[in-house]
């Protein structure tokens, strides 16, 4: 079974829902857990916030802030899940940022990814971003990669509660 059926699974089993907010993976992730059957009942929706200026919104900070703390951080993918979890109130968000390449981002290779989690209520965990560092293998494969490591990370959270 994939680890997106498995946390279809376990979150319909746990009564839980999930959302994301996504930047690196714009909308990879959400739509990757909407191709499994049943994901109606724990998928929540998501926010895509590849340009900055809409990720400060979300994230209720000025671009200036976002950027001094860094746009690819593990403080901006927890606060990107904060937000996925306050927008749509599921009991699960995940943020994704990173870089996809070819190109550095402040100062970051490809293949940098961040991912963010954060749990509501009495349902998980305190806000955390775990780094990743994925082969630089192309934008799609870096895509690919990072949603399977935030659903991995997710899936073993829950697990683990």
């Amino acid at each position: 079974m994939s680890i997106e059926a498995q946390l279809v699974s376990t979150l319909s089993e746990r009564g839980e829902t999930v959302a994301f907010c996504e930047s690196l993976t714009a909308g990879l992730a959400a739509a990757t857990v909407a191709c499994i059957p049943g994901a109606s009942a724990v998928l929540r929706g998501g926010l895509v916030t590849y340009a900055t200026e809409v990720k400060a919104h979300f994230l209720n900070t000025t671009v200036e802030e976002l950027e001094e703390q860094g746009v690819v951080s593990a403080a901006t993918a927890a606060q990107m899940a904060e937000a996925a979890v306050v927008e749509t109130r599921a009991d699960w968000g995940v943020g994704l940022t990173g870089v996809a390449g070819p190109d550095l981002q402040e100062g970051k290779p490809a293949g940098t990814v961040y991912v963010g989690l954060c749990g509501r209520g009495g349902g998980g965990v305190a806000k955390r971003g775990v780094l990743y560092e994925l082969p630089a293998e192309g934008r799609n494969a870096i895509r690919a990669a990072a949603v399977q490591e935030a659903l991995s990370l997710l899936l073993s959270t829950l697990e683990e509660k």
